[in-house]
């Protein structure tokens, strides 16, 4: 039938998996499209918290299948661990959850490579987060890498040494301690858990399913300004992240996509290392972290904070062909006097509304628009029309910007917690 998109606007942590799990019911099948175990997608249902960083965020649902499609990279252990915790919930797993055989394996020796490759960086280091995800990513486009799929093969164990004495090669360069023994038996343990679950060609399932008239939600990881072409290289992730990430990494046809939900938190956060241009390295930023709980969901560092930007928002609905806009947080917001949006960046002494070709070697000074804050507590209101009329004010100056409604409005952690506007009640 037809295939809507939910993604990341900023850079990650915006929010993605709350979106996901209150719109599942609506959806046959939710399918991840790229990323990996990097992500961190927080549910909170009843006040009991999960986070998931592989399987789909409608997997606490009865109604959608899940697929991990062949744009992600899996780790076999972390994926255990995951679906274990899943299973203790009560959560029927097996029943749920399909995984694309093209889909790439991070392999123990990946995540060693990744932490060689960071500390040999020293001050210049990336920002990641150690869990393999680069170096897998350069199997597969070097064509090394091993798949799903390759598991079930009977010489999957001669496949596996051939990558790892190539990546044992590597490893020579740096000066870097390591012991393979205990993870690796780990490693072979979770793999023969993989095997155990519904391994599937995920393409033919998923237009399968659109030929017989069902409905799929591609739920992306990261934001848009970590994708690996448009984002803010090199401090991006190691995939693309927006809309046509998902045609690739689904096996779907752009013909098919119908909605582009793009999620934006109502200010910026940035995890790691690289061009921040609203960050706030003071009281101000302090205070958004503490409020809005900015910690990683996947690493628990602090996340950097700062004021909505509407330029580098622009850009990323642009690139996505974003239909409209959900956002996340604006609760963080509740008791701000004055809340800053910027509009513009000053480069070179000129005004621009466009963000320059390397953000990380150019000077940018935001211009800011100062806006009245609501000094309400969002959290108790349900209906669009009774939000106050600031926060509507600030509402309609995001979109008069972005020329895209905001159609939802999260206003607390808990699944409920989230306002829709009229015109866009209907999702999916």
């Amino acid at each position: 039938m037809y295939v809507d998109i939910l993604l990341g606007l900023q850079w990650g942590d915006e929010g993605k998996g709350k979106i996901v799990d209150h719109l599942a019911d609506k959806y046959d099948v939710i399918a991840r499209f790229q990323g990996g175990p990097n992500a961190g997608h927080t549910l909170v249902i009843d006040g009991v918290k999960t986070i998931l960083h592989t399987v789909p965020s409608g997997i606490l649902h009865e109604r959608p299948m899940n697929v991990i499609g062949n744009g992600v990279v899996i780790d076999p252990v972390t994926l255990r661990k995951e679906i274990e915790q899943l299973t203790a919930k009560g959560v029927d797993v097996n029943k749920r959850l399909f995984i694309s055989k093209k889909a790439h394996l991070i392999l123990p020796t990946h995540k060693i490579l990744d932490a060689a490759s960071e500390a040999a960086k020293g001050q210049s280091k990336i920002g990641s987060t150690l869990r393999g995800i680069s170096p897998t990513y350069m199997d597969k486009t070097g064509r090394n890498g091993l798949r799903v799929g390759d598991t079930i093969s009977p010489d999957f164990k001669t496949l596996y040494e051939r990558v790892k004495e190539k990546h044992l090669h590597l490893l020579k360069i740096y000066d870097f301690e390591y012991s393979l023994t205990d993870i690796e038996q780990t490693w072979f343990d979770a793999v023969d858990f993989l095997k155990s679950l519904n391994l599937i060609d995920s393409e033919y399932f998923l237009n399968n399913a659109l030929s017989n008239g069902k409905t799929i939600l591609a739920e992306g990881a990261q934001g848009t300004m970590l994708d690996i072409d448009f984002g803010t290289y090199p401090y991006v992730t190691s995939s693309n992240t927006i809309t046509s990430g998902a045609c690739n990494g689904l096996g779907i046809a752009p013909t098919k996509i119908k909605e582009v939900i793009g999620i934006a938190k109502a200010y910026c956060t940035r995890v790691g290392s690289g061009p921040f241009p609203t960050e706030l390295d003071n009281d101000m930023g302090e205070r958004l972290r503490q409020i809005g709980s900015e910690f990683g969901a996947t690493t628990g560092r602090p996340r950097r904070t700062g004021w909505i930007d509407l330029p580098a928002l622009k850009y990323a609905v642009m690139i996505n062909g974003v239909t409209q806009i959900a956002m996340t947080k604006a609760d963080v917001l509740n008791d701000f006097e004055v809340i800053e949006a910027c509009t513009q960046y000053e480069v070179d002494g000129k005004r621009s509304s466009e963000i320059p070709y390397d953000l990380c070697n150019t000077t940018i000074t935001p211009i800011y628009e100062k806006l009245a804050g609501w000094k309400t507590d969002l959290r108790n209101f349900s209906n669009y029309d009774d939000l106050p009329e600031t926060f509507l004010g600030y509402l309609n100056f995001v979109e008069e910007t972005l020329g895209v409604d905001v159609s939802m409005i999260s206003t607390g952690p808990e699944r409920e917690k989230l306002v829709f506007k009229k015109a866009f009640e209907s999702v999916g």
